[in-house]
């Protein structure tokens, strides 16, 4: 956190302040266990916990200040000052929008059913060739993610890139509002949460909220190849750019793929320069575009772009390829909705691998009254891409390899856990051979792998 004075820092939150200096404060935290001095704890009460009853332990460990809705006599506050509000995740989020617009950095927000993750952290390498940026850490990318985030911003940071995930209606909005983005990215409109929001329909206007609240200086980066885009696009009052594979302002095209990454060419509105993304997927590349739009938009270089790019890591678990005994997997365990499944079975069968090519897959969640169709969907589209095995673990990814063999493929089973589908895997791959693993958070694939190294 850029300094701030415990006064300013107060003055966000509609709440009291109880203090005798005014110290400057060095950062804002949620967790009992990593305060130290100068720090700001912020108390949050769970269905299980609360936090209140840690502020004996974060006064004796230094804070300057604890942000509380009850106040206890045993408290020895003398050396500690007391911001009390009505609700603290409330004020969090209020310090947390006043100490953006106290610090000013260029906010990027970007949302989207797919690929949110890894587009943040493409953007992120980008916009740092000309602006000191930080961005979402991990995915805390809800309602105290994101407020964390915004606090995270040190003095010199100019750029900050901030995820915004959903599961219901609203909660995009009431990002928004803490965030106040200069710009905006929606990566796709899938079928995500389609279980809370009934509707893709929905879904789009939901993602939707973002783009729309940019200021009318602003920019908007929408998909070229996402027929919700025009919807979203209507509703905007900022600039408007697409970006996506074969089509948009900003084209990636001429893909070449393998298996460290993908080759391919990118067009700026007729600039056109080569790059190599080394992270496997059509589907990344897309997400590359997208965040090469907002770069250039921004006044970044297609030939610094295109140097970002061939460097860019990204969050663990997203098409993350990993070597182990020769045999080449990709962990994309992270999430899954039927949209990243079909995608990511499209990139195991695009790979240029001499082996078997197996996918590995479980359970997708929050897909509501459309669980039975989205996992027989996946079933199908794996079955017409030349894989040579379809593996599931758990009852519900059943639905998956049933489609799948009812569609054709021949080498299709069900295991009821990880280490059972991991002693099969043991017993049938050699070097040369890929596996995808992937699955909902819930269904924890990369289980298999870690079975798989311990066998």
């Amino acid at each position: 956190m850029k300094p701030i004075s415990l006064q300013t820092l107060a003055g966000f939150v509609d709440g009291s302040l109880s203090a005798t200096s005014d110290p400057l404060l060095s950062r804002v935290t949620t967790d009992s266990r990593t305060v130290g001095p100068g720090d700001v704890f912020v108390v949050l009460k769970g269905d299980k916990f609360d936090a209140h009853d840690f502020i004996p332990q974060v006064i004796s460990a230094g804070a300057a200040a604890v942000v509380v809705s009850r106040i206890d006599a045993s408290w020895q506050t003398d050396t500690c000052a007391v911001i009390l509000a009505d609700d603290t995740l409330v004020a969090l989020q209020q310090m947390a929008r006043g100490y953006r617009s106290w610090h000013q950095p260029l906010v990027i927000g970007l949302t989207g059913s797919n690929g949110k993750t890894s587009t943040k952290d493409l953007t992120n390498i980008i916009m740092a060739r000309k602006f000191q940026t930080r961005a979402t850490l991990g995915n805390l990318n809800n309602h105290i993610g994101l407020p964390l985030t915004l606090l995270s911003l040190e003095d010199g940071d100019e750029c900050s890139v901030v995820e915004m995930g959903m599961n219901h209606a609203g909660e995009i909005k009431v990002l928004v509002d803490i965030a106040l983005p200069d710009a905006a990215i929606v990566t796709n409109v899938g079928m995500a949460h389609i279980e809370h929001l009934g509707s893709q329909e929905a879904i789009a206007w939901e993602k939707g909220t973002l783009p729309a609240n940019v200021h009318a200086d602003g920019i908007v980066v929408l998909n070229a190849n996402d027929p919700y885009s025009d919807l979203i696009a209507r509703h905007c009052q900022a600039t408007v750019y697409r970006a996506g594979t074969q089509m948009g302002d900003v084209r990636a095209f001429d893909l070449r793929a393998s298996s460290e990454g993908t080759a391919f060419k990118l067009d700026f509105g007729g600039e056109i320069v080569e790059t190599f993304l080394p992270v496997i997927g059509d589907h990344m590349v897309g997400n590359a575009a997208l965040a090469a739009c907002m770069g250039w938009a921004n006044g970044i270089s297609p030939d610094d772009i295109a140097d970002a790019l061939c460097m860019a890591k990204l969050t663990s678990g997203r098409m993350e390829t990993k070597a182990v005994s020769g045999i080449h997997f990709i962990d994309d365990s992270y999430n899954a909705n039927p949209d990243s499944m079909k995608a990511g079975l499209s990139a195991l069968a695009a790979l240029g691998t001499s082996g078997r090519k197996v996918a590995v897959l479980g359970r997708m969640g929050e897909l509501g009254s459309y669980a039975l169709e989205g996992h027989r969907q996946v079933g199908i589209h794996a079955a017409t891409l030349g894989l040579s095995a379809v593996y599931t673990v758990g009852d519900e990814a059943a639905l998956i390899s049933d489609a799948a063999s009812a569609s054709g493929l021949s080498e299709t089973q069900n295991f009821q856990n990880h280490q059972a589908c991991a002693a099969h895997l043991k017993g049938i791959l050699q070097k040369g051979d890929a596996v995808l693993l992937k699955g909902s958070r819930s269904a924890g694939m990369e289980k298999v792998l870690i079975h798989f190294q311990t066998l």
